[in-house]
């Protein structure tokens, strides 16, 4: 960890992402191994929720036993990239509830343009786990954590895939406190606002659009 920044250097988590950068990978293969990230991402992201002693009776006897604390996570996907992450994390917290942020980038100027919010009412009491594959320009990321701490969060964490350093700088600039969790920091971003090498565009790739 560096500052703000969690680079998740596990095996699984870069094998994996290196057979998504394929060009070849397919369609249903990205969308599998996203999630699979997403779940090993999940394991680091979640590593420091508070736990409370509860009693429970095992077969054999009573004792007294770790269970998370607190109100149950917000999944916040980005559409529409974000939701591949989605049901990785959902397969190890199931009990979460989900937030959906619409956001797509103006092709013109790079910025973010909101088109949908959706969130639980109570969201500003839960930890918010904001869900985007792909860091580059991080105006989406930016305009994300604007919606939700102006709903009055203050525990809110971005997980993505890939991040360019451009984009890990604006959005520390822009938020602080906000700490991010990815699977890869690559060299840079190109004249488009796409991160090289990078792995192309997630939501045409998990979906098979253009």
């Amino acid at each position: 960890m560096t500052g703000q920044v969690n680079h998740v250097t596990h095996p699984l988590v870069q094998h994996k992402l290196t057979l998504m950068r394929e060009s070849s990978c397919a369609s249903s293969d990205f969308r599998r191994l996203l999630g699979e990230i997403a779940g090993l991402l999940c394991y680091e992201v979640t590593r420091d929720l508070p736990v409370e002693q509860v009693p429970i009776s095992t077969p054999l006897e009573p004792m007294m036993a770790p269970r998370i604390a607190g109100r149950k996570l917000v999944l916040a996907p980005v559409l529409r990239a974000g939701l591949g992450m989605l049901d990785g994390m959902l397969a190890l917290v199931p009990a979460a509830r989900v937030a959906h942020v619409g956001l797509y980038r103006d092709p013109a100027t790079l910025q973010a343009v909101e088109y949908y919010f959706k969130a639980p009412s109570d969201v500003a009491e839960r930890t918010v786990l904001l869900l985007d594959p792909m860091l580059a320009t991080a105006h989406s990321a930016v305009a994300a954590v604007d919606r939700f701490k102006a709903r009055g969060c203050t525990d809110i964490r971005f997980v993505c895939l890939l991040a360019a350093p451009e984009g890990i700088a604006h959005f520390h600039d822009r938020h602080p406190d906000v700490p991010l969790w990815t699977a890869a920091i690559d060299r840079a971003l190109d004249d488009h606002g796409y991160i090289r090498p990078g792995l192309g565009d997630a939501g045409d790739r998990m979906w098979g659009t253009r």
